[in-house]
Parts: C-alpha cells; structure tokens; sequence
C-alpha cells in the first residue's frame, strides 16, 4: 500500500487505509502534498516558459524546430518532478532509469537558467547605454541574428560546464586531511582520528556500488572514531535499503555515530532508524555520550536532530539543552549537527567543536550564493566565538549527478590539544 508522509511520531508512514480511516488527518496529508507539488509545478511551469520565451520565440525558430522545442520545453520540465519522486515511488530498478535523466536536466537547467538571466541583465545594460547616448534601436533582423547567436552561445557554455560538473560529481571524493585543537583534549587522546562523512545520499543514482567504495576508502584511513553528519540516504526504505547494506563494513575502534539528516525525514526516519542500528551505527538523537573514557576521562560526542524534524514529524526537531544535560565541562565535546546554523546555540552553551554537512558547499555554482542565505557557513574550519565548526563540501550530492566549483570529500580529522 502506498506510504503518505507521517505525522505521527514513531510510525513509519501513514497508509491510504490510515488517511480513510481518519479524514481529518488525511486532509492535512492532501494539503500539505497538493500545496507542495503546485509550488514546485508552479516553477518549474515558469522557468521553461522563460526558457521557451528566450530560446525559441525570441530566436523566431522556423517549423518544425519551432514545435520539437516546444515539445521538448514540455518533456523536460515533466522529468523533473518524475525524477524527485522516482526514489520514494518505485522500485529500485525503475527508480534508477526515471532518476538520471531528470537529475541531470534538473541541473542544466539551473545553469541554464542562470546564465539567461546573467546575459538578460547585460541586455538592459546594454539597452540603457544606448538609450542614454541617443543611438537608435536595432532593426529586427538584426536583434533575432543577435539572439540566435546569443542562443548557441549559452547553450554551448552550458553544455560544457554541465558536462564538466558532470564528471566532477562522479570522481571518487577526496581525503582532506585537517588538524583541529580541542579544547580541554586529554594527553592521551592526543592524535585521535575521526572520519566525517556526510550527505552521501545513497539512494537512485548512487547505488550499492558507491556504498561499498566509501567504506573501503574509509576503512583505509583506519580511523578511531567515524562520524556520519546526515543525509545518508535518499528514498524509501524498502527501495533503498540493498544499497545501504555495505555501510555495515564502517568501524572503528570508538564507534561509528550519526546524526538525522533532513532526508532522512523526507525517507521515512522511523523505518531506517532500526535499520541504522542493525548496519552498527548508532544515531545520536539529542543525546550524549562518553568515547574512550579510559583515556583521561574520554571525549563527549553529543548529536542532535536535524532542523527540519518537526517539518516532518511533529514534536521531533533539534534540542541541545537536552543533549548536553549533565555534561562534564571537564570533557572535551564535539557537537553532530546535520545543518551549520547549529553553530550560535553550541557557541552559547561552550561546545568545542561542531560537526556539520548540509551545504554541499552550494554544489552547483553560482547557487552557493542562494545556500549562504540560509547558512551561516558554506564549507570549511570556522569559529564563532570560542567555538570550532567544520563543515563539510559533502561526501556525496544531491539530486544533479553535477558539481560546479565544489568537490566531495572525505573528511580526516586529527584531534590535537592547544598547546601542540
């Protein structure tokens, strides 16, 4: 039967029988999922009438380019939404042949998009110049050469950069290995290791194959504690969960820890989370606990719940208080937080370090820009106050198989003491 988003906290998913048998609760699913699939129709609706404005009628395509455009304008914005769906709807098989081609004109056409809208804001330049110097408008003939040239011209620098981002996507992430100094870090976890991954969303388009290629990478790197900072997965729990199964492979001599990512709510959180634990990985969900206490009293690692939990799951979401209640302020802490916001609450309550992903460092340039409205920090070691944050590029992508300007990385951390 198919699974509606759950409102309940604890059940994996709400059924059509549960939305028959309580109409309130069913109106509030409906709602919410009609109001969301008109947003993104609504854009999506907008931004190839735009495409079709600039690329076809001001071009003045002759027939029958005129209509295999228009057709295409119309096939194309449909693949979208049969791609973001694909993962929660169908099985794995399908699921992986509907995604691929929708994510990847999901990224062209952002690049598309932002390249029309850079040459359109050069064009009313260019128009007030010429209006200011008096010169005389271009004939017609001249302004649909000038936008058939301009045409080509954007289309092949997309073509090229989506290409480009294409294979940047598809490298094997890099190790980036970084020094931090933690605060209150005992003599004896001098040197500790932690991997960080983060944002690998196994799901339609990186199967069971990048699963087992990055716990290989990071079980090479041989390290004492790993730390996985969200969105490990992206789909439904019975397409899904073959190709998570590798992640069993991640150990380490202090644990392998993670933290709820927003996808994971979008994933249905309360099916994966017990099979989180039979892969060995232990979900930190505001909560705290002591590594390595035999060496100077050990180090805390504390985790708290994606921002977006209460979105999904009502009652669910971040709560620091509670997972640092009863803390040591003799211990070292390191914070999991799947999204960087985190940062001001944990400089506030005297967290050393905070861990976060989320960002994908913007992913696709220039949509950075747009990501850095809603996050204090796109990648990198930052400190806010007297408190460390790393945030991650990511170890994976999201949704486009492109990354522009940005690399995927394994993230290698050696703790080290303030004085080193």
């Amino acid at each position: 039967m198919a699974a509606l988003p759950s409102t309940r906290r604890g059940r994996p998913g709400i059924t059509i029988v549960d939305v028959l048998s309580n109409p309130r609760e069913g109106e509030v699913l409906i709602y919410r999922f009609v109001t969301f699939l008109l947003f993104v129709l609504a854009i999506l609706v907008g931004t190839h009438f735009y495409f079709w404005l600039r690329l076809v009628r001001e071009t003045h395509l002759p027939l029958p380019y005129r209509t295999w455009a228009t057709v295409a304008c119309v096939a194309l914005a449909g693949s979208v939404p049969l791609s973001l769906m694909a993962p929660r709807l169908m099985p794995r098989s399908w699921a992986a042949v509907a995604a691929w081609p929708g994510y990847i004109w999901l990224g062209l056409m952002l690049l598309l998009f932002a390249a029309l809208v850079a040459t359109d804001a050069l064009r009313l330049i260019f128009a007030a110049a010429k209006m200011a110097s008096g010169r005389p408008p271009l004939d017609p003939a001249t302004r649909v050469l000038l936008a058939r040239h301009a045409a080509i011209a954007i289309v092949v620098v997309v073509v090229v950069a989506g290409t480009a981002s294409i294979y940047q996507a598809l490298r094997a992430p890099l190790v980036n290995e970084i020094h931090i100094a933690l605060p209150r870090l005992p003599p004896a976890l001098e040197g500790t290791t932690i991997v960080q991954l983060s944002d690998l969303h196994i799901g339609a388009t990186k199967s069971r194959g990048f699963a087992k290629d990055i716990v290989r990478r990071t079980m090479a790197l041989a390290p004492d504690l790993i730390v996985i900072t969200g969105d490990l997965i992206e789909g439904r729990f019975g397409s899904v969960r073959a190709d998570a199964r590798p992640l069993v492979g991640l150990q380490a001599p202090l644990g392998v820890f993670m933290v709820t990512g927003n996808h994971e709510y979008y994933s249905g959180v309360h099916e994966w989370l017990p099979e989180f634990r039979r892969l060995g990985i232990r979900v930190l969900r505001n909560e705290r606990v002591v590594v390595d206490a035999e060496k100077g009293g050990g180090l805390e690692l504390a985790g708290i719940d994606d921002w977006n939990g209460a979105s999904v799951e009502p009652g669910e979401g971040p709560d620091l208080g509670r997972a640092l209640a009863g803390r040591d302020p003799g211990r070292p802490l390191i914070l999991l937080s799947h999204q960087p916001r985190a940062i001001f609450a944990a400089a506030r309550a005297g967290v050393g370090l905070v861990l976060s992903g989320h960002t994908h460092a913007g992913q696709i340039w220039p949509f950075s820009y747009l990501v850095r409205l809603q996050q204090p920090f796109l990648e990198g070691l930052h400190r806010v106050a007297g408190t460390q944050l790393y945030v991650s590029p990511g170890t994976g992508y999201w949704g486009p198989p492109m990354r522009l300007g940005t690399r995927a990385e394994i993230t290698r951390i050696t703790l080290v003491s303030l004085a080193s």
